[in-house]
């Protein structure tokens, strides 16, 4: 799945995840304080928008123009503003202690970048910064109602236990549950959920 697949994805008319976010990080950042904010791996934008308009200065990742085009149009459909970083997450680095919030919706990495990024994250965390993901697990593999469907890029939640070390994990859960975002999220989705914060 590389920039030219997300390109065609997102050209198709619409927003392919739709234009709300997702249930988990919108029922997570109902309780959070504004504050600097980064979308990994973001797509068209929906959660960021959210965000931005709960008062967060949020910066959308993404490997996709095409993608980042569309969070700029949707974030200015609702008066609201959003910085944008294309790029691979291969190649992403951010200050330690630089954010506030870090939002891994569906990034969908193999193991060895995954742990990369998600440490890049750690450092990047203020104290008391908050870290917000979900992601299907191999549970997800035949569901057909999501995800990619390649297990290299779904994720046991002990891995990710292991890859956060260095926050506080609030929330560590997997769960199986229903799902409706856009046209390619749809139905009973085995997932797991992560809100972390560094002490």
């Amino acid at each position: 799945m590389d920039a030219r697949f997300w390109d065609e994805r997102y050209r198709e008319d619409g927003f392919a995840y739709g234009d709300q976010p997702n249930d988990f990080l919108r029922e997570q950042a109902a309780a959070l304080t504004p504050g600097d904010a980064i979308c990994l791996a973001e797509g068209e934008g929906r959660n960021a928008v959210h965000l931005a308009a709960l008062g967060h200065r949020v910066t959308v990742q993404d490997l996709s123009v095409v993608g980042l085009e569309k969070a700029r149009s949707l974030a200015a459909q609702r008066g609201l503003q959003l910085e944008t970083l294309q790029g691979d997450l291969a190649d992403w680095r951010a200050a330690p202690a630089s954010l506030d919030l870090v939002v891994a919706i569906w990034m969908h990495l193999p193991a060895p970048l995954r742990a990369r990024v998600l440490g890049e994250a750690v450092s990047a965390l203020r104290p008391g910064g908050v870290l917000v993901l979900e992601a299907y697990t191999p549970r997800q593999l035949g569901r057909g109602s999501g995800g990619p469907p390649v297990l290299e890029l779904l994720v046991e939640p002990v891995q990710l236990e292991r890859e956060l070390q260095g926050l506080d994990l609030d929330i560590l859960r997997e769960c199986v549950r229903p799902i409706a975002e856009g046209r390619y999220h749809q139905g009973d989705s085995a997932v797991v959920q992560v809100l972390g914060r560094k002490p």
